[in-house]
């Protein structure tokens, strides 16, 4: 049974520092981090391998993001796990302005893997988020389902083996799967880059939701000039109660769009 989950946000992205960034993957909207985001991805890899081992992740579930990855790989390493793509996980769009194509979506496990090897393609993602977008209440379900479905499906798939997990994903999906975990859904909360949540289970808990209690929320103590760069959902942009509309990618509308759960729970 799992018993720890940790969250943590990518590390720094090279596009807030750099207009002339060039996507490693060539998918639109997906930045590499800059040299500083890859130094704090070692210090993140630094602090879990100085934990206690009983306390350390055995494996990683990332958002398909290239600057996901690439936090995830000092971890990867220097704990020698591998790291399982997780689509549930990617980044939030805001719904897209009508015509104007979908929202990218990262290759799938086995392409990731020929950029990152420490990639196991073996894990199928359990859920897709719609490239349409998604309002800040379709962005919370996708949180509760997504991290019920996870522990459900590790704890089925791997039984006892796994008692520490680390996500890594993105910061308004960071603040969703905390506030799912906990059965907080109005948690205030801003996470910076490569900050840590720490949720333990609860002795006497059931099911996922709300089965948790929150050690530590967005922690960038680990970190030597702390968290940088946070974020959280009172910085999305409103007009008239609604989130504000993106573009789409230009020339993606007629492509295939295949979203929500990939496999089947009854409490869905």
């Amino acid at each position: 049974m799992i018993e720890t989950i940790y969250i943590a946000r990518h590390g720094y992205r090279l596009n807030w520092i750099n207009t002339n960034w060039k996507s490693p993957t060539g998918l639109p909207r997906d930045p590499p981090l800059a040299a500083y985001g890859e130094a704090q991805a070692q210090e993140l890899a630094a602090y879990f391998l100085a934990l206690p081992e009983e306390k350390r992740p055995t494996i990683i579930l990332s958002s398909p993001y290239y600057r996901c990855l690439q936090t995830s790989k000092p971890t990867s390493q220097a704990l020698e796990v591998p790291i399982y793509v997780e689509h549930g996980l990617s980044e939030w769009y805001s719904p897209v302005v009508p015509g104007t194509g979908l929202h990218p979506r990262p290759s799938p496990a086995v392409v990731m893997q020929t950029y990152f090897s420490e990639i196991d393609p073996s894990w199928s993602s359990i859920w897709y988020p719609t490239r349409r977008g998604e309002d800040v209440e379709a962005l919370h379900e996708r949180a509760n389902g997504v991290i019920d479905l996870l522990v459900t499906e590790i704890e089925k798939r791997f039984g006892v083996n796994h008692k520490n997990i680390l996500l890594v994903s993105h910061a308004a999906t960071v603040i969703v799967l905390c506030r799912a975990l906990l059965a907080q859904p109005d948690l205030p909360l801003r996470v910076g880059c490569c900050s840590i949540s720490e949720l333990s289970r609860k002795s006497d808990a059931m099911g996922v939701l709300g089965a948790w209690e929150a050690k530590a929320l967005a922690s960038g103590s680990h970190l030597k000039e702390g968290a940088s760069r946070d974020w959280g959902l009172e910085d999305i942009q409103i007009a008239n109660g609604k989130v504000i509309s993106d573009q789409g990618v230009p020339e993606t509308q007629e492509e295939e769009d295949i979203f929500g759960p990939q496999i089947r729970r009854s409490s869905l």
